[in-house]
């Protein structure tokens, strides 16, 4: 069996994002709808199940593994899930996106167990907006989250924002100059159409990452960088800041040329491509083949051929995938 994953374009699959719940103590507007249904206990992947996904990826040349939800700290026992990938030979990135609500109880557990790097979603300064954009978030929270975060020693925490125009596009500045003064990264990401949301229409909300990045430079200069992670941001520095600014432009700027990633949801289903449904069931394997890490290989092998050269995401408020973010896993 080949050691690395390659698609059938030639690109080398060497990142992959896995969902421990798509559970989460928030309702973000453009993530899920105010009343969701969640899984059921007995479709949801065992911490077990999950860290034996991550060792076959590890072992066949993954070299950075994201934890994502809906929320991964309400993952019960999560920590123990992070130091049994921490663990794993040839794993050189580690990180986890959160909504930051829980760091306060988790920060220093996680870093301790392995965790590297995290990204903390905060896409509003206004303690009101952010409880209309979240449903039920807390900004205070987050921040003594993030600052949680530094306490325990992560470097370089990102920030994640989702700009909506009319809705927090009058924030970028706020929270690029946020993350000056807190010595962090800050990435901004277009809404991706994912879902049937209810709460705002997407084609008048879209917000391109250019119209982002002008806004920024009514302020600060932006020089763009050659640095990069094993993921899809476009990072700037700013030349009197430590702090990188990064756009994800799904719509504006496509990034599949380059795509490293999978993504395996809570539910073991592996997905090949963000904006398409194609998957495999990598539960119905680990399930009728308990403990056998070859299956389950294999299995992930023969899915390479379902990765497709690109998506097809438009900004005309159509929804191109049913499943919710939560689902997919951030």
């Amino acid at each position: 069996m080949t050691d690395e994953l390659i698609d059938d374009f030639g690109r080398r699959v060497n990142y992959v994002r896995i969902s421990v719940t798509d559970r989460c103590d928030f309702r973000c507007v453009y993530c899920m709808s105010e009343t969701m249904t969640f899984l059921p206990r007995a479709q949801v992947l065992t911490l077990e199940e999950l860290g034996m996904v991550a060792r076959a990826f590890t072992e066949m040349g993954v070299e950075k593994i994201r934890l994502t939800g809906g929320e991964p700290l309400v993952r019960r026992d999560i920590d123990r899930l992070v130091e049994d990938i921490g663990t794993l030979p040839g794993l050189n990135d580690f990180a986890m996106t959160t909504n930051g609500a829980s760091l306060p109880k988790y920060a220093d557990r996680l870093r301790e167990a392995g965790l590297k790097r995290l990204n903390i979603s905060l896409d509003s300064l206004d303690p009101e907006r952010f409880r209309r954009l979240t449903r039920t978030g807390d900004l205070d929270r987050v921040i003594d989250g993030i600052r949680a975060a530094k306490a325990a020693g992560f470097a370089r925490i990102k920030l994640n924002a989702v700009i909506l125009k009319g809705r927090n596009d009058d924030e970028v500045l706020d929270l690029v100059d946020f993350a000056r003064r807190e010595g962090l990264d800050i990435s901004f990401i277009e809404e991706m159409p994912l879902g049937d949301v209810s709460d705002h229409r997407r084609d008048e909300t879209f917000c391109s990452s250019d119209e982002v990045q002008a806004i920024i430079e009514t302020r600060h200069d932006l020089v763009p960088t050659p640095e990069t992670t094993p993921g899809p941001s476009r990072y700037f520095r700013m030349p009197d800041s430590t702090s990188r600014v990064g756009f994800i432009s799904p719509h504006s700027h496509n990034f599949c040329a380059s795509c490293n990633r999978v993504r395996v949801t809570v539910e073991g289903r592996l997905l090949l491509c963000l904006g398409n449904e194609h998957s495999v069931d990598l539960r119905a394997v680990l399930r009728r083949y308990p403990g056998d890490l070859e299956a389950l290989k294999q299995a992930i092998v023969r899915a390479m051929p379902l990765k497709p050269e690109r998506h097809h995401f438009t900004t005309d408020g159509d929804v191109q995938v049913v499943r919710f973010m939560n689902m997919t896993g951030g």
